[in-house]
Formats: C-alpha cells, structure tokens, sequence
C-alpha cells in the first residue's frame, strides 16, 4: 500500500525522523492561513502518488501568504501528469503547505528489501533529487549500500559508514548518523517494504531533515497497523484493482488488450508470458486463487469485462485443488448473467477435465477451446486484433 507525502512524513516525524513544519490543505484559503503561521516564505507541494511532481508543475515556491493562496489555487484541482502518472495524469485534491528552507545540499536515503539477498538494504547516495535508477544506471559508484541483518537490525557502525562516504562531518555527520538510525526504526517498527527520502537535506546551518518522503507497506501485515491502513487513498489506486480487492481477488492493470484470467500466480505469469510470446499484450495480471470458486470466477469476469480494453480473454486454468467441471459451471454461469460479448478461449486442464469441457460445450455458448497454453495464445492474440 502507498501513502501520501505528508502521511509518510507524519509517521516518521513519530519516530524522531526531523521534518520541514507544514500542514496539509485542501482549499487556497487554508493554503494562506498555514504560510501566514509558518512563512513567510513556502513550498506548495501537490500530494498524488507519484513522483516528478516539480517537473510537472505541481511544486511552487511562494515569498508570501498571498502568493502561496495563488500557487494553491493552480494546483488543487489540477490533472498532474508527470513520469510516473502516464499521460492520462492524477488529480491532485489535497496539497502540503511547508516552510522553504535553506538548501545547501541534496542526497539520497532509501530502505528497501533485497528479495535476493533475503534482508533490508539502507541506501545512500550523493545524488539527491535524481531518479535513484537514473543514478544506478549512470553512475552506479555513487550509490552505497548496507545490507541490514534481521536479528541484529541496523547498527550504529553501519549508519556512521554511510555518513562517512556521504561525506558529512561534525554536527552534520552527527546529525545523519541519528537520522538513519531512527529512518531505519520507522520503517522496520512499521512493516514498510519501501522508506525513501529524496532529497534529504542539508540545509546551510548544516541541519539534516527530510525534504520529500516516500512510504510503502506490506498489505499482509496492515493487520497489525489500522492507522497506517487508514491511509489508504482509493481515489489514488486503479478502480478495477480497488474493486478486485474487495473480492480477494488480486488484480493488476496493464496496457495490453488480451485479458486473463488464471488461477494461480505462477501460471498466471507463464500466460503472460505466452501471450506476448505470440505476439499480443495481457491487458491484466488476474489470479482467482487456487481454490476458485464460482462467486470468484462470476467476480473476475466483471473485473474483465469492466476493462474497455479488453478485446478478447483467455481463461487458463488448472485443476489441482479446484474440479474442472466446478470452474466450467462459473464460467457458463457468469458468462450468461453478465452477458459477456468479448470473444473468449478457453483452456482447462486437471482435475475432470473431460467433464470441464463437455459442460462448456454444452452450454451453447460460442467459447473456444484450446488443449494447450501456446495453442490459447495463438487463438486469443488474433481474437483481440479484430
């Protein structure tokens, strides 16, 4: 799960991480009266879940209240497009109110997990306000990194070396070395996958805050956080992936046209897979589970047929816990309550499955078949072309 700037500010702010002072408004006329009690001077920062908010026009600086109410009233209500919102943008209702401060230099701090090294991995760079894949790409020698054993967590030692070749020295150097210890506490204390802080400032009194924040969560353990949980935006997420969650279905958009509908994560990347081996583009990552019911098959094809862009669908199925010929009865059913009218292939294998395909072409309904993955590929990529 993600989170707005100002609520992953608010959380490490918690946990002794020093932050700029602002608020957060939804309106000009609060804009005006958070710069008038923290100004004069501020940053109007639009708060969408993206990145390259400045370069799009959704970060502006204002020398006075009243100029901070104006820069406020370009931005609520603005469609920000920037790098990562795609060309169709994100609407930006709430904005962070914030002193400016004095810069006197930019870096970088991220934690994330290292799937192949099984353990967090805290970040540093000099290169603060870039893209950290720009610089790992570019310049790779400038990214440092301390691998963080769970049992013993960050250690001070490690967090003074990270100062150390950022280049910091005395209170400065001090203060970084307190800063990515209590970053460090915040992000594991809170089951964060991601905590990054680009730019981390310096400011010209030598002062370490984080300027820009970034927070994601593991949705398996928001269980254990209501208040973080709380801070889901849905108006921020992709509605057919809000809805899809609603139904423990998990779901991803994609650009393609060719949509799919797989039981099982695995084999849910192996139809991707073949998909565009054949020359077409998945239009969504759907797993119904390895226990697929009919509720859950009738739940997923309204996912499906909600996608404008969907052309044509390959079902792929495997029955190992589930019976093929109870996946087959979801199919018919949902197909004739829903009126499905995108042309559909169909590929079961597994438990029943003579069963599975004899009720499937029985049921009247013009579904295709298909005995293997590659031959539903091939039938469904020109489908989704007419």
């Amino acid at each position: 799960m993600k989170i707005h700037e100002y609520q992953a500010k608010s959380i490490l702010n918690q946990y002794g991480v020093r932050i700029p002072r602002g608020e957060v408004a939804e309106t000009a006329e609060k804009a005006y009266e958070i710069a008038k009690d923290i100004g004069p001077k501020v940053v109007v920062k639009a708060q969408i879940h993206a990145g390259g908010r400045g370069k799009g026009g959704g970060v502006k600086l204002a020398n006075t209240p009243e100029e901070a109410q104006e820069r406020a009233r370009e931005i609520i209500g603005m469609n920000l497009v920037t790098h990562q919102t795609g060309p169709e943008g994100k609407l930006v209702k709430t904005i962070l109110v914030e002193e400016a401060l004095d810069i006197a230099k930019e870096l970088y701090i991220g934690i994330v997990i290292d799937r192949a090294k099984e353990a967090p991995v805290v970040m540093a760079s000099s290169e603060g306000g870039m893209e950290i894949e720009k610089v790992a790409a570019e310049t790779p020698e400038l990214i440092f990194k301390e691998y963080i054993n769970p049992a013993t967590g960050f250690l001070p030692f490690q967090a003074r070396k990270l100062a150390f070749q950022l280049g910091l020295e005395g209170n400065t150097f001090k203060q970084a070395v307190k800063f990515l210890l209590t970053l460090y506490k915040a992000f594991e204390s809170t089951d964060a996958s991601l905590a990054e802080i680009n730019p981390l400032l310096i400011t010209g009194q030598g002062d370490v805050l984080a300027l820009d924040a970034k927070m994601n969560f593991d949705d398996n353990a928001l269980v254990r956080h209501p208040n973080i949980k709380g801070m889901r935006d849905l108006d921020e997420e992709e509605p057919l992936e809000v809805e899809a969650s609603e139904f423990d279905l998990n779901y991803i958009k994609l650009d393609g046209n060719v949509g799919c509908m797989v039981n099982g994560a695995g084999l849910a990347m192996a139809t991707m897979d073949i998909i565009m081996y054949s020359g077409g583009m998945p239009a969504n990552f759907l797993d119904v589970g390895g226990g697929v019911s009919e509720e859950a098959v009738k739940n997923a094809f309204k996912i499906l047929i909600s996608d404008k862009d969907v052309k044509a669908a390959l079902i792929n199925i495997f029955g190992g816990i589930v019976r093929c010929d109870l996946v087959a009865n979801g199919i018919v059913k949902a197909a004739r309550e829903l009126e499905l009218n995108i042309p559909m292939v169909i590929r079961l294998e597994g438990t029943n499955v003579e069963l599975g395909k004899k009720i499937l072409e029985d049921s009247g309904l013009a579904f295709f078949s298909a005995s293997s993955m590659k031959e539903a590929a091939e039938k469904v990529v020109p489908l989704a072309s007419q």
